[in-house]
């Protein structure tokens, strides 16, 4: 089992930033990768960025050059940058940790935490 904890979301203006993080705890060896997905209201939650236990990063077109997903590996912790926000932007998010085990994908997912940008 892995628990992941958000924090940093809060209200911003147009152009301003904000930087998400997740702390990992519980079965973090397992962990291969973890990212960061958003859900608007009405809308299907969708995939933001990815960051691999290899450090390889990837990032949905809509936020790439203004977004930067890292991590700390003593904290067991990932972090997303959100640089020129937009009011698009606008989400809960939500941080993943992957784990294969037997060949199989499982997901993990945290409570989510609310970005809102104002215009």
């Amino acid at each position: 089992q892995v628990q992941l904890v958000e924090s940093g979301g809060g209200l911003v203006q147009a152009g301003g930033s904000l930087r998400l993080s997740c702390a990992a705890s519980g079965s973090i060896a397992s962990i291969n990768a973890m990212g960061w997905y958003r859900q608007a209201p009405g809308k299907q939650r969708k995939w933001v960025a990815t960051i691999t236990l290899g450090g390889t990063t990837d990032y949905a077109d809509s936020v790439k050059g203004r977004f930067t997903i890292s991590r700390d590996n003593a904290e067991n912790t990932v972090y997303l940058q959100m640089n020129s926000l937009k009011p698009e932007d606008t989400a809960a998010y939500y941080c993943n940790a992957r784990i294969r085990a037997l060949g199989t994908n499982y997901y993990y997912w945290g409570q989510g935490t609310q970005v809102t940008v104002s215009s």
